[in-house]
């Protein structure tokens, strides 16, 4: 759980011990002494905000026509050097561009409602290695169930009788994107990753590649942390259920939930296809791939075509079945 609320010099909206910076106008807040997990930072230099869709990210800014890798937006607008968030660990890339630029053209020529020309026609746009941000939680989990289960004891006249148990839980290495760009759905759908090929940040060179600088605050990531180990304690519990299982409940308690940064490897590419340009993202580490493609309006016209076809044709065959 969190401190207690401080508020921002600037513009007085609260604050939690846990914040780097004022979440409503962006003022960098004082350390506090009395924080009980102290946030590493560092200073990053060459600081850029995307104007097109809010990324803020640092590079090196030797680099010539910067574009934003999530956007394709060339109206970066410099910020000043300044003490941000940085990361306890970095996962080095394992995935080499061709490798990338592979698995999206064997994506591409997937899922049976694309557009048939879809692999041959779409041109690659953009193609950028990025660190990713993340937040690393772990936990203790003690867990109160309720349930119906369908073993019911002799002689009971429903179908249904009531169980309860317990449940203890132990995890590490769950992952909440702290990404300003990548949306929560796209930053999951890359998971996992493999936590024990991590290196510390000092150790890996991140000044020629972009890396994304920490948009979301450990205050906002640890519900979705809480949601996240709820999700995985009833997945746990649904199997001490004897028999059928139906109004499955759980009450998780924490204990000893801690939280940790780290940067993970994506290659974030963009491709056109018809005037319109989509994004696809790869696991920098495991060659893991989600992303965005047209559908073939063709088709479903014909699938649904087919469907009504098939419609009047039952229709007809029971009108003249019930006629005879």
């Amino acid at each position: 759980m969190s401190g207690d609320l401080g508020k921002c010099t600037v513009c007085g909206a609260l604050q939690d011990e846990e914040d780097l910076f004022c979440a409503n106008c962006g003022t960098e807040l004082p350390p506090r002494a009395d924080a009980r997990q102290p946030l590493p930072t560092h200073t990053l230099t060459h600081n850029f905000l995307c104007q097109g869709c809010g990324a803020s990210m640092s590079y090196d800014a030797s680099a010539q026509n910067l574009r934003c890798p999530f956007c394709g937006s060339e109206q970066l607008q410099h910020q000043q050097d300044a003490q941000l968030l940085s990361a306890d660990r970095v996962v080095p890339f394992a995935v080499d561009r061709p490798a990338a630029e592979d698995l999206l053209r064997r994506w591409l020529g997937s899922g049976f409602w694309r557009p048939g020309d879809l692999a041959s026609a779409a041109v690659l746009t953009k193609v950028t290695p990025v660190f990713v941000p993340y937040w690393v939680f772990e936990a203790r989990t003690f867990t109160y169930w309720t349930a119906d289960s369908s073993v019911t004891p002799s002689g009971a006249r429903g179908d249904w009788t009531p169980v309860f148990g317990e449940h203890r839980g132990n995890y590490a290495g769950l992952l909440i994107g702290a990404s300003g760009a990548l949306t929560p759905a796209e930053t999951e759908a890359l998971c996992p990753f493999d936590l024990a090929q991590a290196q510390p940040y000092a150790e890996v060179d991140t000044e020629n590649v972009i890396v994304e600088q920490f948009r979301v605050q450990r205050k906002y990531a640890r519900p979705l942390a809480h949601q996240d180990l709820e999700r995985l304690e009833q997945a746990a519990c649904r199997p001490l259920v004897p028999g059928q299982c139906r109004n499955l409940k759980v009450n998780v308690r924490l204990e000893g939930l801690s939280s940790s940064t780290v940067l993970l490897p994506v290659w974030i590419m963009a491709y056109r296809y018809q005037e319109q340009v989509y994004r696809f993202l790869v696991n920098g580490q495991t060659g893991r791939a989600t992303g965005r493609a047209p559908v073939s309006w063709k088709k479903i016209a014909a699938a649904i075509a087919a469907v009504v076809l098939l419609a009047f044709v039952l229709f007809f065959i029971v009108m003249g079945v019930a006629a005879a």
